[in-house]
C-alpha cells in the first residue's frame, strides 16, 4: 500500500463514509473495554429516568475511535496490512476535537473528511491533517468535528 492519501489537494474533500448504528451493544463493550461503568452509557432504565438524553449515550471515546473505520470506508479502502513495503500509517494525534453532540444508542453515524494540510517531516515522513466531521443521521449538529493528524512512514524510513 502506498500512502492513500497523496493524490489529495488542500481543501479537497476526501469522501463521505457509509451510516454505522451505534448499538447498546457497542457501547456495553466499549464500556468493558475501557473499564468505565458510567451508567449515562451502559445502564439504559437509569438513563431513562435520570440522564437529561432520556437514554443511553455513546462514549465520545467511542465516537472517536470510529474514525479510522469511517475513514476508510470514505476512501473505499480495505483496512488490511498485506503488505508494507511502501509503508504504513500510523495515527499522529488531534490537533483540535470537539464532541459536539450526544449521540443515542440506535443513531447511525457516519464520517465526512477533507484533506487540510500535508507536509514533509524528517526521514521522507509525511504527516497529514484531516478535517473530520461525525455526523448524526436526522441531526442538524455533529457527533464530532476534529482535525486528525496522521503520519505515513515510508519503508526506508528508520
Amino acid at each position: 500500500m502506498t500512502d492513500p492519501l497523496s493524490g489529495f489537494a488542500p481543501g479537497e474533500e476526501i469522501g463521505v463514509s457509509h451510516w454505522v448504528e451505534i448499538t447498546q451493544e457497542m457501547i456495553d463493550q466499549f464500556g468493558a473495554s475501557t473499564l468505565d461503568p458510567d451508567p449515562m452509557h451502559i445502564d439504559p432504565e437509569w438513563s431513562r429516568l435520570h440522564s437529561p438524553f432520556k437514554g443511553t449515550i455513546a462514549f465520545g471515546f467511542l465516537t472517536t475511535s470510529l474514525l479510522t473505520h469511517l475513514l476508510y470506508g470514505a476512501m473505499q479502502l480495505k483496512n488490511d496490512r498485506e503488505s508494507t513495503e511502501f509503508g504504513y500509517p500510523l495515527n499522529y494525534g488531534f490537533d483540535r476535537m470537539r464532541l459536539v453532540s450526544p449521540v443515542k444508542a440506535g443513531a447511525k453515524v457516519r464520517g465526512r473528511f477533507w484533506l487540510r494540510e500535508r507536509r514533509q517531516v524528517k526521514d521522507g515522513r509525511i504527516v497529514t491533517c484531516l478535517k473530520c466531521e461525525v455526523e448524526i443521521e436526522g441531526e442538524d449538529k455533529p457527533a464530532l468535528i476534529a482535525d486528525w493528524l496522521s503520519m505515513w512512514v515510508p519503508a526506508e524510513a528508520k
